[in-house]
């Protein structure tokens, strides 16, 4: 019984190992036949095209994690709203009151946020 369960994981197994090999073949002959010669400009930071300025430890303004957790919000609801458009017609009027339901509580906190001057950029 084991060896037939054993004998079921050998595809998986044998799939692994190629891959791990194919990777470190290809790291390696990378490593081996490129030239490692850096430059200045090679080992330079990039940020942007331009030079770089500042600490990367700054802090940064709190408006762009908010912005960030708005894009979140409506886009995960973007994406609640199509299969819920799909399936509209099956779930009947349980399933579209509960949409509802979810859309004005997103409306609500988006009224929120606009009202709480979330949404004004200086």
């Amino acid at each position: 019984m084991s060896s037939e369960l054993l004998r079921e994981y050998l595809p998986i197994l044998l799939f692994i190992g190629i891959a791990t090999f194919v990777a470190l073949a290809s790291v390696g002959i990378s490593f081996v036949l490129a030239k490692q010669k850096p430059d200045s400009a090679k080992v330079s930071a990039y940020e942007c095209g331009f030079e770089a300025f500042g600490d990367a430890r700054a802090r940064f303004d709190v408006r762009f994690y908010l912005v960030a957790i708005l894009f979140i919000i409506f886009d995960l609801e973007v994406a609640f709203l199509f299969p819920w458009a799909m399936a509209l017609g099956d779930i009947g009027a349980a399933g579209y009151w509960s949409m509802v339901l979810f859309l004005g509580v997103l409306g609500v906190g988006f009224v929120y946020e606009w009202k709480k001057g979330a949404l004004e950029w200086e």
